[in-house]
């Protein structure tokens, strides 16, 4: 006779690929029950667009019609419920019916941010899923351009909502809209409010997905966002260049003293193919083994290299490109693993000598404030196209020691310090080959 744990314990071989625990085990599987031949259950699912929910529910369909007396069996595919955020505003807010909030940030101008963020969210919009983008630069708006909608009114609905103009099967909402070709000259606090009324008095509707494109800095408009929109995660857009590099790490800070969890960063204009081979040519150097991964601790979601049709209008629903559907896949599957993952930081001492780091399990790392900084893998301190070291030891203070020593996620630490420098992101990983007496600024 076939129970519901019988059910439970076959359906906990199918494993989840990034979380590397069973179906069961992670609490994805509910309600199931048995009616005489029939059984049914849901998967729910961290995001709706996991990449491997048709994996999930064909194993799951084939091992428990396996079993005996078992004739038909219903999988139904649920996602996970976003939990309203508290709202001290007394303006209500049109997001609480979007199940993921994700920002799009490069913190510089012209690394194709607003690009890849069109880019990624027509992407799902084709694929089904109801999706939303927010083009949140005030100064500088491009969303209207990319899905060539320049000169399109906004209206506004019964209950005085801006209605998104969709295109593709896509929600859009620009800044660009509302102030047409004029140049936006406003102070922060008008900035400010105009941020939360496209955001928050859009009739967004039912959304799977909301992304927004960022402006680029770390001033009011980001923290307005920030502060008032329970973000999901964010993606960092970069180029390999050096300037790029130092407003990662500006944006990689702020969002940790926020709170907002960084889902990793995609590699923009990274490298061109040819006509003639298959090589891929890096145009800003590709030192091996220096890779952005190592640098700030967090994953590589994808590079995208130098293509027309990355680079064209979103103004059709053009056939799936391979580059921008691989890093939707990695996004969505960084937001899903970020939803099950705990924010474990470690508690942190810091003195004219020592840096020590501390955790919860008993593992602990401590370094000496001199090699900490000579390890240093920013821009400043290394060349972005030799790989050299331009951080000498000779200049380094004989006293050097940090100011502050801020957290980052669950994988590394930012430091201020009382030379000026703060630009410095220092992975857990860097600092145990720091501890075990590899020489990391030569390394890596």
């Amino acid at each position: 006779m076939t129970t519901i744990q019988k059910i439970l314990n076959t359906l906990k071989v199918i494993i989840d690929p990034d979380l590397n625990k069973d179906i069961v085990s992670l609490g994805f599987v509910k309600n199931v029950q048995i009616k005489d031949t029939e059984v049914s259950f849901d998967i729910e699912l961290t995001t709706p667009a996991c990449p491997v929910k048709d994996e999930f529910q064909r194993k799951a369909e084939e091992l428990v019609l396996a079993l005996d007396g078992v004739e038909k069996v219903n999988v139904r595919l649920t996602s996970q419920q976003r939990q309203a955020p508290s709202n001290d505003e007394k303006m209500p807010s049109s997001l609480k019916d979007v199940k993921a909030i994700i920002a799009i940030s490069s913190c510089k101008g012209g690394v194709g941010k607003s690009t890849v963020a069109a880019q990624l969210a027509q992407e799902l919009a084709l694929k089904g899923f109801k999706v939303g983008l927010v083009d949140a630069d005030i100064h500088g708006p491009s969303v209207p351009t990319l899905f060539d909608l320049n000169n399109t009114p906004v209206y506004v609905n019964e209950q005085q909502l801006l209605m998104p103009i969709e295109k593709n099967g896509l929600k859009i909402m620009s800044f660009g809209f509302l102030l047409g070709d004029g140049p936006a000259v406003m102070r922060g606090p008008m900035v400010s409010r105009y941020v939360q009324q496209v955001l928050h008095q859009t009739a967004w509707g039912e959304l799977d997905y909301l992304f927004i494109d960022m402006p680029p800095g770390t001033g009011d408009v980001q923290l307005t966002i920030t502060q008032t929109i329970q973000l999901d995660g964010a993606v960092i857009i970069t180029t390999p260049q050096t300037l790029s590099l130092i407003d990662v790490t500006r944006g990689i800070l702020m969002f940790e003293k926020v709170n907002v969890p960084i889902l990793g960063f995609i590699e923009n204009m990274a490298y061109f193919l040819c006509d003639e081979c298959d090589k891929k040519h890096y145009l800003f150097g590709n030192q091996a083994g220096d890779s952005l991964k190592e640098r700030f601790g967090i994953d590589c979601l994808a590079e995208l290299p130098l293509l027309p049709e990355l680079s064209l209008r979103s103004n059709t629903q053009s056939p799936e490109n391979s580059y921008i559907s691989e890093a939707v896949n990695q996004v969505v599957r960084a937001l899903g693993k970020q939803s099950l993952q705990n924010k474990e930081t470690p508690k942190i001492e810091f003195n004219t000598q020592h840096v020590s780091l501390s955790w919860k399990d008993g593992s602990s790392l401590q370094v000496n404030n001199h090699d900490l900084r000579l390890s240093c893998r920013c821009a400043l301190c290394v060349s972005e196209v030799t790989g050299e070291q331009i951080l000498k030891e000779k200049d380094i203070k004989p006293d050097i020691a940090p100011k502050e020593v801020t957290p980052l996620g669950n994988y590394a630490i930012g430091i201020t310090w009382n030379d000026g420098h703060s630009s410095g992101i220092y992975p857990y990983n860097s600092i145990r080959k720091i501890e075990s007496g590899q020489n990391i600024a030569t390394s890596l």
